[in-house]
């Protein structure tokens, strides 16, 4: 789009709208513990039967929060560098935050459900999207001046680590989904991230 600078909006207030998004976001998580304690009561249970019996609810909220946590912070991150939105910012960042609200849903599905292709697809697929929209803004960002604060655009080094974080998710998405018994143990895969991170610093210093 080619609208003048002066003619596009301000970012501060998208900003904190998605700040407030996300909060609700990580709070809506925890809602599903509650009621479960609720029925535990109810059923009799005392705090080690409770643990027990909901250690994947209590797994999948802890990770869903971290997870959740990240892309605040990677999106933060970038947000320093905007001072004002086009409509193409607006609506990836619309669609930022229909998944980062999306995923207290597909937590409550793997906590209330056997877990099965389908759950894993949406599950994994719903973290692979946030990280796709967060790759995409960093991208307009980078080649739009308009957008951007006086002083450096986001370094490539943000680039390329987003895209790795892209690329690991749909990785841990086809093993999920491919491999039988993987499951959500695919994840594991993102903690190759500062590895691969460190290997390709090596090779740039190297070069």
């Amino acid at each position: 789009m080619t609208t003048a600078a002066g003619h596009l909006h301000p970012a501060e207030r998208l900003v904190f709208f998605t700040d407030a998004v996300v909060a609700i976001a990580l709070t809506l998580l925890i809602l599903p513990l509650l009621e479960s304690v609720t029925d535990a009561a109810a059923h009799g249970l005392d705090t080690l039967g409770y643990l027990h019996e909901h250690d994947g609810q209590l797994a999948a909220f802890a990770l869903s929060f971290v997870i959740i946590a990240r892309f605040w912070r990677g999106h933060d991150r970038l947000f320093v560098h905007v001072e004002r939105q086009s409509p193409t910012l607006l609506w990836l960042n619309m669609g930022w935050m229909f998944t980062i609200v999306w995923l207290p849903v597909a937590t409550a599905m793997v906590g209330a459900m056997e877990t099965d292709r389908l759950q894993l697809a949406i599950y994994i697929g719903s973290m692979l999207a946030t990280s796709l929209c967060q790759l995409a803004m960093l991208q307009l960002v980078r080649r739009d001046r308009r957008l951007r604060r006086s002083g450096t655009p986001p370094e490539v080094r943000a680039v390329r680590s987003a895209v790795l974080v892209s690329v690991l998710f749909a990785v841990a998405l086809v093993l999920a989904v491919l491999v039988p018994g993987v499951q959500f143990w695919s994840l594991l895969v993102l903690l190759l991230t500062p590895v691969v991170e460190w290997l390709l610093r090596l090779r740039d210093g190297r070069g």
